[in-house]
Order: structure tokens, then sequence, then C-alpha cells
């Protein structure tokens, strides 16, 4: 199981708990925390803006897992004016041979005036498909640990690839909240391996399947297009707003003359809203968020096809593993209440409910099948000002899936 450093975090935020009870009331951070420790040993007070969370674990489906997620906030001109920018990185490898190294961001420019969105990936990956659609009649799915199964199944296939991707969106203010621009996205795999496909046998996976039905080498293939974009983003905070809306809704065209495989036309929605429940203690929240992608025209390669934690952060889904449910059409709606669990506010709570949707391309269609999780967590309060917390939580979806998620910041 991936323990994150939860152990050694968990342990500090007890010796937190009893004076939160005894009266005190002002808010507390891991930071305040562990300056007051490194105060008293002579140490210097860690940067407030940062946040690091070492990662350290074994997965079956990965190994032996080593790496570092790192988070960073901070307003690039003056806060009255200018909305914060943050940005993090994820870097592990894993003794199967799985190296990741990824950095997204989302900047304001001084006085909110350009709105920079992206997400840099290099990467030796591993995924485990379970084919297009959603079907009721899988078999049983068991446990998963940040969204990889812990055992292998009979209905699994597991894909090993290279990944180079570049999203970069830019965006100009043209009034208050409403942003309008475009972007590019390049997304080039190679060396894709399908672990279960075996020359000259009967069997044919989900992945070779398609590819070779839409003339694709199963192989390598990229997905490169443009992007327009119109944005509304009124949230008050982006790591974990109180209050407001942020909705991203993109044209993307992939045309092979920019090197993509096939050209396929999509619409791709982002919805959050929240709604603060108290005047008093505005950290509790009601908060939905909707995904979409809804193909248009043409087809996408198979690994770059919308689902399960698609999303720029790979949050989506709680309650079923990475990729369990895609299609060329796929539709999400979550909805999350955020509650304190102590005075100090150093510990919270969440419960959370979702649904998912998606296409097959052929006799499933979006919406014919809906496949619903629930769970709930905790909320380890990391940074005050930058309101990053550590995610802890549980989920259970249908065919026996359920599995822990971990984390920086908020899902969304």
């Amino acid at each position: 199981m991936l323990l994150q450093g939860w152990v050694p975090v968990l342990t500090i935020c007890l010796t937190a708990i009893c004076p939160a009870a005894m009266g005190q009331v002002d808010t507390v951070d891991m930071s305040t925390l562990i300056s007051s420790v490194l105060k008293r040993k002579g140490g210097a007070k860690p940067p407030s803006s940062l946040a690091i969370l070492p990662s350290l674990g074994y997965n079956p489906s990965m190994g032996l897992i080593m790496g570092a997620n790192a988070t960073a906030s901070a307003h690039l001109g003056d806060p009255a004016t200018t909305k914060l920018s943050n940005a993090a990185a994820t870097a592990f490898y894993t003794s199967r041979g799985i190296l990741n190294f990824q950095v997204r961001h989302n900047v304001f420019t001084p006085g909110s005036r350009w709105f920079l969105q992206g997400n840099l990936q290099a990467s030796k990956m591993a995924v485990i498909d379970y084919g297009l659609g959603t079907l009721a009649t899988r078999g049983r799915d068991g446990l998963g640990v940040m969204g990889y199964p812990v055992k292998a199944g009979y209905e699994q296939y597991p894909i090993r690839f290279n990944i180079f991707r570049f999203n970069e969106k830019v965006y100009r203010r043209v009034h208050k909240n409403l942003y309008v621009g475009g972007g590019v996205n390049f997304d080039i795999h190679r060396r894709i391996k399908d672990e279960r496909f075996v020359a000259d046998s009967s069997l044919m996976t989900p992945h070779r399947s398609y590819s070779l039905q839409k003339g694709l080498d199963p192989d390598r293939y990229n997905a490169n297009g443009l992007m327009l974009g119109i944005q509304l983003n009124s949230r008050e905070h982006p790591n974990r707003s109180y209050g407001g809306t942020y909705l991203d809704l993109v044209l993307r065209a992939d045309r092979r003359f920019l090197g993509s495989s096939l050209n396929c036309t999509q619409l791709i929605s982002e919805i959050r809203q929240y709604w603060s429940l108290s005047r008093s203690n505005p950290e509790h929240v009601l908060a939905v968020w909707h995904l979409g992608t809804f193909r248009l025209s043409g087809d996408a390669p198979y690994l770059d096809l919308p689902g399960t934690a698609g999303d720029l952060f790979n949050r989506s889904g709680r309650g079923y593993t990475i990729g369990r449910f895609k299609g060329p059409s796929y539709f999400y709606l979550e909805t999350e209440y955020r509650f304190p669990l102590t005075r100090n506010k150093l510990i919270s709570g969440v419960l959370f409910v979702n649904a998912q949707s998606a296409s097959d391309g052929k006799k499933v269609g979006l919406f014919d099948r809906v496949e619903p999780a629930g769970g709930g967590g905790f909320r380890v309060l990391m940074k005050k000002r930058g309101r990053t917390n550590i995610c802890i939580d549980y989920a259970v979806g249908r065919y026996g899936s359920h599995g822990f998620f971990f984390g920086l910041n908020e899902v969304f």
C-alpha cells in the first residue's frame, strides 16, 4: 500500500487535537507545528508557499514506489488584484520500471490580465485497461490504492507505454472574471505494449482491436491538436474555495497536419461550483464538480480516450481505478460536503458521491449506464496561506471496487 509519509503526519496531527478540544480556536496547520519543532531545535522556518510530501510504498500493480509530490502557491502581483497562482509537481520511480515526471500549473499574471494553464509530462507508464464503455457484466474489481488495483483480475488488460505530453492554454481576461483564449495539445505515445497480447493467438485485447479498426499502429500514435476556450473563474481561492464558480469550455481539434494520427473534434467541459454553508464557519462547504468530453467528429486514439481519473490531476472517479470506464464520449458528476472536525481547523472531513458514464462507440451510448460511487475522508491542513491539504480518502464503487486515495490539495 502507498504510504505517502502518512504515519508521521498523523502522529503530529493527533498531538494537536487535544488542545483544540480544550478551547483553542486559532487555525493551526502542519507548517506551524513543524516550524515550532524546528524553532526549538534551532532550525529555520520552512517556506510558507511550498508543501512537499514524500511517496514511499508498495503496490502489486506498480512495485516498490519511491518519489515525492510538491505544490506551491504565490501571488505574482498585488494580491488585491491578482488571483493566486499554483503549481504541482510529481516524480516517482517504481521497481517495475515505471517512471513518471509531471508538472501542472495555473498561473495568473499581475492584475490577472492573463491566465496560463498547462501540463507537461514525460513518463514510462502503465495502466490497467477494462475496455470501452460501462458494462455491468464485468467481474469483481477488488481493492485499489491510488487508482491502481492491488490484485490483477481476469478482465483486466495491463498496458505499458512511454508518453510525452505538452498541454498549454493561454487565456486573456475580457471582463472581470471572464477569460477567452486557446492553446495546443501534444500527446505522443511510444512503445505501447499490451501485456496480455500474444502474437499468433486468438486473444485480441480491447486496445489492439480498437487501434486496428481505426487504422492505427497499436505500438505508437499521436493526438496533436489546437484548442479554443472560454473560462469563467470567480472562485475566491484556487486550492480550497469557500465560494464561487469555475467554468471551462474547450473546443479541441486534433488534426493530421499537426502530426496527429487521427482527426478528432471534441467539446470538453468542466464546471465547479462552491457554496459556503456558514458565515461564521466558512469551511462548511457544499461543492459540485462536472467533467465532460463529447465527441463531435472523428476518433481519438485509445489511450487518449476520456475516462475515469482523466482530469488534469487524475483525481476524479474515487471508488474506481484509473481508466476503469472510458469511451469516445464521457460524463462525470460529483458532489462533496466539506466540514471541519477540530476547532483549530487542523483536521477536517469530507463526504462525497459521484457518478460517471461512458459510451463505447457502438452499442452502449452515453447515459445508457451510470456507474455510481461514494465515500469519505480526512483533510490535514498543511499551509494556512495556500489552504494546502493532505487528503486521505476511502471510496466504494460497484462490482466490488473500493480503494484508498491520497493527494495534496482538495480533489477539486
